[in-house]
């Protein structure tokens, strides 16, 4: 079996390919990243049990589903450039082994504050596997064409694993306990330990000098609070600690890029922005982000709580479309290979905004195929942006910055997605609100009202409460408020979409993932970035 080394090569000699060694050892890299988006969504199920028996406060419950978040979007530009100092492969190794005895912390937690730890150690060793698996695509296929099959089923594995998530977890919370959810990470992360050495190459760059501690502070202080601070305005509305916890991090940001520049060695390479191809893809894919994750919490309330499904079988229909476009990610990259990216983008784009439009027209008795039509198409759209934008991303940057490059990937998406459910999400609730409060029924308890009011789940349950026709009345007009608000998001999200494409035809027409000029050829960067091949 082949296996590609990294040399410099002459001026006309082929870029090498990779073999059947290198595929093999994408199949590995893919375990990680499907478990780590899979931890992302596997709890909703299992918060009830887990509530039941370990009694978490509400703030104590808050943590135990956000800290594993807040921490990995934190640390990815930190363990990025980690990995691109110490080795990707050690760095995917050490998170992987993190990973598997945090699982099994969470699995066995007795207590509210050891699983909100094993959640944080978590978040610390996704941020390790998630930019390190990417980076390693970077090493494993230096032949364009062939990268972008790769990145192609990369990006699929990282949005089937978000899909099914909830799945998995209400399938293992029907035979065993909430723990499973966690320990189920444990034999795939044992897989990754023994495969890993003998299937990938390492990686290491000594020439990027000795890590910046202080930058690695900045870029923490500037990435936690603003996701959190975004996170608390979408739950809970305008308020002085995340909108103190949002100024502080975009200080720590403006500090972060004031230290890029004036390091010595420092972890990012802010030329890389100049690239057309670099900065537009994180351009397109927080957008891209924004939108499905924004939208997505409404489809899912919408099939549980407008059409009653119960919380498994909602998660099994949810399922439906990402599987049905599991094959969009490569089709992506053979029509790429034909036409200008910037086309093949704009017009997933443009796919997009058609799905999201046409959820627009939704009501609580529409048939069921509508709905997961409308959301088969937007992310189909999506998954094409993403799997161009994170190729064309990954491709621009030179491969000893691979690691770095990719954590800016993944940081662009964490914030999409925050941005996303605190913007749409706020509309969306804000239409609620307004259209619920004059079908609440005079006389209603300021308790029930309260409820009523502040979603859908609680306008039901008062509903239920309520004699015949005026719980009738008030379960009717709660379900019709959220569906507008739904219409909103989707609406506003198609805009978005729109304006998207018209970015992606202006800045990415013609880029290229060759690196501009003055910056030596892919040859001659692979050649000053030392690879010991497994």
């Amino acid at each position: 079996m082949s296996f590609t080394t990294y040399t410099r090569r002459a001026p006309g000699v082929p870029t090498p390919t990779a073999g059947r060694r290198e595929w093999t050892a994408l199949l590995v890299l893919l375990l990680p990243c499907l478990l780590v988006s899979m931890d992302v969504s596997v709890l909703y199920f299992a918060v009830p049990f887990l509530t039941a028996q370990l009694e978490p406060s509400a703030v104590q419950q808050l943590w135990i589903l956000d800290v594993y978040g807040f921490v990995l979007a934190g640390l990815l530009i930190t363990m990025g450039a980690l990995g691109d100092r110490i080795g990707r492969r050690r760095l995917l190794l050490g998170g992987a082994v993190l990973f598997g005895l945090a699982s099994c912390l969470a699995a066995y937690a007795t207590s509210p504050g050891t699983l909100i730890a094993a959640r944080a150690l978590l978040g610390v060793g996704g941020a390790t596997l998630m930019p390190s698996t990417l980076a390693l695509i970077r090493n494993l296929f230096p032949d364009d064409r062939q990268r972008g099959k790769a990145i192609a089923l990369w990006s699929a594995a990282t949005a089937g694993g978000i899909a099914v998530g909830p799945v998995l977890s209400g399938l293992l919370l029907e035979h065993f306990w909430w723990g499973s959810v966690f320990l189920v990470n444990a034999p795939a992360m044992a897989l990754l330990l023994v495969c890993g050495p003998l299937l990938l190459p390492e990686f290491t760059n000594p020439a990027l000098g000795r890590f910046d501690l202080l930058g690695s502070a900045l870029s923490l202080a500037a990435m936690l609070p603003v996701v959190y601070g975004i996170k608390e305005l979408a739950r809970s509305g305008p308020a002085v600690l995340p909108i103190a916890a949002l100024v502080v991090g975009l200080l720590a940001g403006a500090a972060f890029v004031v230290r890029q520049r004036t390091a010595r060695h420092p972890m990012l390479d802010l030329e890389l922005f100049r690239h057309r191809g670099f900065s537009g893809s994180v351009l397109m894919n927080l957008l891209a982000m924004f939108a499905v994750v924004g939208c997505a919490v409404f489809l899912t309330q919408y099939l549980q709580t407008v059409r009653g499904m119960s919380p498994l079988r909602a998660a099994l229909w949810n399922t439906l479309p990402t599987l049905a476009i599991g094959g969009i990610a490569p089709l992506a990259a053979a029509l790429a290979r034909r036409l200008d990216r910037s086309y093949v983008i704009a017009a997933g784009f443009a796919f997009a905004a058609v799905g999201f439009l046409s959820l627009a027209w939704l009501e609580p008795s529409s048939p069921l195929w509508f709905p997961l039509v409308g959301a088969a198409v937007y992310a189909a759209g999506l998954v094409v942006v993403m799997s161009l934008g994170n190729e064309l991303a990954l491709g621009a940057a030179p491969p000893e910055r691979a690691g770095s490059a990719s954590a800016v990937l993944e940081s662009g998406t964490e914030l999409g997605g925050a941005l996303g459910m605190a913007l749409l999400g706020t509309l969306g609730s804000a239409l609620y609100r307004h259209d619920v409060r004059g079908a609440l029924p005079a006389g209603l308890p300021a308790r029930a009202a309260d409820a009523a009011h502040e979603t859908l789940a609680g306008a039901l349950a008062v509903a239920g409460q309520l004699p015949g026709r005026a719980g009738r009345a008030l379960m009717t007009a709660a379900r019709d408020a959220f569906t507008h608000g739904m219409h909103a998001a989707v609406l506003c999200a198609a805009g978005v979409m729109v304006a998207a494409a018209v970015l992606a035809l202006v800045l990415l027409r013609g880029a290229r993932t060759a690196q501009p000029a003055g910056r030596g050829t892919d040859g001659d960067r692979e050649a000053a970035a030392p690879v010991t091949a497994a």
